[in-house]
């Protein structure tokens, strides 16, 4: 196993800034997901790690080895493309040799790596059919095992399942994941699809304009995302302003809001006064016709405007303090278009979004590192 570091890294395409100052350090075995909107620099980042891009400032190193100057071929790196790459006139067998005889590699020792890797991905049947007489999803199977058959150092991935129908997609997640477990290899994988990076990395790299906004779990960046823009982009948010009235115990806080008073919740201590926004996701608020405690924390009058049935719940447009917010309950609990109701939520699911410089002196164990505050203020 590899550990991947990029450090200061600076792309220009002509007047275009594609990349500025991007450092990450993907730790051995680790699976990291580059996340963001087209154009945010994604992809960018991945050619420069591959050696298809070269940046103009910064360094690239695999286990401390200064890889920036080097070709791809020279880098050790498994590479899984959106279109698949293979080769057309080649058989899922000689796809899976190529790269083993650029290596030379002995052919007994290739024969068997490549029967190992064809039962790891569940092809060996299909061994001598070629790349037009297997389906989307086996195609990835063959472009993934390609990439894995030579032993790379970094396997890195382009929006590998971009081109596939939405459940050959969900079951791709999963068969892409378990499959870098076992083989135990460290992975960078490029989406713009949320739910994706969600349920296949360890760590998520939020992206907007060529900057890195964001590093954590996929629990953190949904559940404690540093700004309105990532809380928009990574899931939905009910967004609400606020001012910091004061704090009840150094992470709850009390908030004077269009709503009425709002306990939240922040990793630090906040200043009194300070203008905030708090976000809180569709399915931690909750609707019902009458109030759920007699306390009355984070509960508010509304009235329903639309109702959507989803599936498995009711998703419901409101309007409670001058704007909408999106409320969901069971289906035998949904209240009808034009009818008064009550929106609550949870203190803890109430997250608190405060610029830099808001939080008071001391840090709680639960707060950014230093690094990830210079990747991303505010």
């Amino acid at each position: 196993m590899t550990q991947l570091s990029l450090a200061g890294l600076q792309k220009y395409f002509g007047n275009v800034h594609a990349l500025q100052d991007i450092d990450l350090e993907v730790a051995q075995g680790e699976f990291i997901s580059l996340l963001g909107p087209s154009g945010c620099g994604k992809t960018t980042t991945l050619r420069c790690a591959a050696g298809f891009e070269f940046p103009d400032a910064g360094s690239i190193r695999f286990d401390g080895r200064d890889v920036t100057a080097l070709p791809p071929e020279k880098r050790d790196i498994g590479m899984v493309f959106q279109n698949y790459a293979l080769f057309p006139h080649m058989t899922v067998r000689q796809n899976l040799s190529f790269g083993l005889e650029m290596r030379m590699v002995a052919k007994d020792a290739a024969r068997a790596r490549i029967d190992r890797m064809l039962e790891m991905v569940q092809l060996g049947e299909m061994a001598h059919r070629y790349p037009r007489q297997l389906s989307g999803g086996q195609q990835q199977r063959v472009a993934l095992a390609r990439a894995l058959v030579i032993e790379p150092k970094v396997l890195l991935l382009d929006e590998p399942l971009a081109n596939l129908d939405a459940v050959l997609r969900d079951e791709m997640r999963f068969f892409i994941r378990e499959l870098q477990q076992r083989v135990g290899i460290t992975a960078l994988y490029v989406t713009h699809d949320q739910s994706e990076a969600m349920v296949m990395s360890d760590r998520i790299v939020v992206m907007f304009d060529g900057r890195i906004a964001q590093t954590g779990s996929p629990e953190d960046i949904h559940a404690r995302p540093r700004g309105e823009r990532i809380a928009k982009f990574v899931g939905r948010a009910n967004l609400i302003d606020g001012t910091v009235d004061s704090c009840i115990d150094g992470h709850l806080h009390r908030l004077s809001t269009p709503l009425g008073p709002v306990v939240g919740r922040h990793d630090a201590k906040l200043q009194a006064g300070a203008c905030v926004k708090v976000a809180v996701r569709p399915a931690a608020m909750s609707l019902c016709v009458g109030r759920a405690g007699s306390d009355g924390a984070n509960q508010f009058a509304c009235r329903v405007e639309r109702t959507f049935y989803t599936g498995g719940v009711v998703e419901h447009l409101v309007r409670a303090g001058g704007q909408s917010f999106t409320a969901v309950s069971a289906p035998a609990q949904a209240v009808a278009a034009g009818n008064p109701a009550f929106i609550s939520f949870a203190p803890s699911d109430a997250w608190i979004m405060a610029e830099q410089g808001q939080a008071l002196p001391g840090r709680s164990r639960n707060a950014p590192s230093r690094s990830q505050e210079a990747e991303a203020p505010g």
